[in-house]
């Protein structure tokens, strides 16, 4: 069975023309893991705003401030390799309010939602400037999370000119989401918070696109040029949950079936996972 849906995992890449995949999946059902390059690494793209949320929710835990604390809105931000300014353009930006409350106040649950729910890089920025690079390095170090490699805020052109790129494994986020699912990301109150936001994720064409429609999903998606993502916890009726993160590498020219792909992938977990066929 676990070669047969590797099989049909590395089919379904190629036939779409992927320069690579990767997936790792944890069944709460039968304490079972499967994974296919799942130590592989990818560029994060915004699949790293969930690591920056552990990290904002450690620190709320810290009482270092409060899912209430207001932050001053503001485009402004240091590269890390040069330490000149630089901000997010709206057009580079799935997120239009952030932007729209420029010069005013958003509380830091507020900035979280956006991040995660509509991927608001701006959002994302101004949370990690709060919490720090390395205090967020520090936090998934206490969670004991390898395969996430955070480096650096989003759209900070300098350093990936430099090379310098948020990376994850699939193994890495399927943890993360794991400690999330079972209460032991920062505390039982912080991770049901988290579960809260990634419960209202907006960006619905991967994982739970390959789904029935009475299945639950929290999840967080990620797309650049060069790859496309989505790490989600799947909620069925009649059974316990499962995490499953598929990621995905591609040419800078072959954009037609991202999202396709990663939806049928999941089609083809989820049918391993529970034996309906169709």
């Amino acid at each position: 069975m676990t070669a047969t849906l590797r099989d049909t995992v590395l089919g379904i890449a190629e036939d779409a023309a992927a320069s690579a995949v990767a997936v790792a999946a944890y069944d709460f059902e039968h304490h079972t893991t499967w994974s296919v390059n799942a130590h592989r690494w990818f560029h994060a793209a915004s699949t790293i705003k969930v690591p920056v949320l552990l990290a904002v929710y450690e620190a709320i835990e810290q009482h270092r401030f409060a899912p209430f604390s207001r932050v001053h809105v503001r485009n402004r931000f240091l590269s890390m390799v040069d330490g000149k300014p630089f901000r997010v353009g709206p057009e580079r930006d799935a997120n239009a309010a952030v932007h729209a409350a420029l010069g005013r106040m958003l509380t830091v649950h507020e900035l979280a939602e956006h991040m995660i729910v509509t991927s608001s890089n701006l959002a994302t920025n101004l949370l990690l400037d709060l919490v720090g690079v390395e205090a967020a390095r520090e936090s998934l170090a206490r969670l004991h999370l390898g395969g996430i490699d955070l480096q650096r805020g989003v759209e900070d052109e300098a350093a990936w000119e430099a090379g310098i790129n948020n990376r994850v494994t699939a193994a890495g986020l399927c943890d993360a989401m794991r400690l999330i699912e079972e209460g032991r990301a920062i505390s039982p109150e912080a991770s049901q918070a988290m579960l809260d936001i990634l419960h209202q994720q907006q960006f619905r064409s991967g994982i739970p696109a390959g789904l029935p429609e009475d299945a639950r999903v929290a999840n967080k998606t990620g797309e650049i040029s060069t790859v496309a993502h989505d790490a989600g916890i799947v909620y069925l009726d009649g059974r316990d949950a499962y995490v499953v993160v598929i990621l995905t590498e591609w040419a800078a020219d072959v954009n037609g079936r991202r999202q396709e792909t990663i939806a049928r992938i999941s089609r083809a977990v989820y049918e391993y996972m529970t034996g309906h066929k169709g």
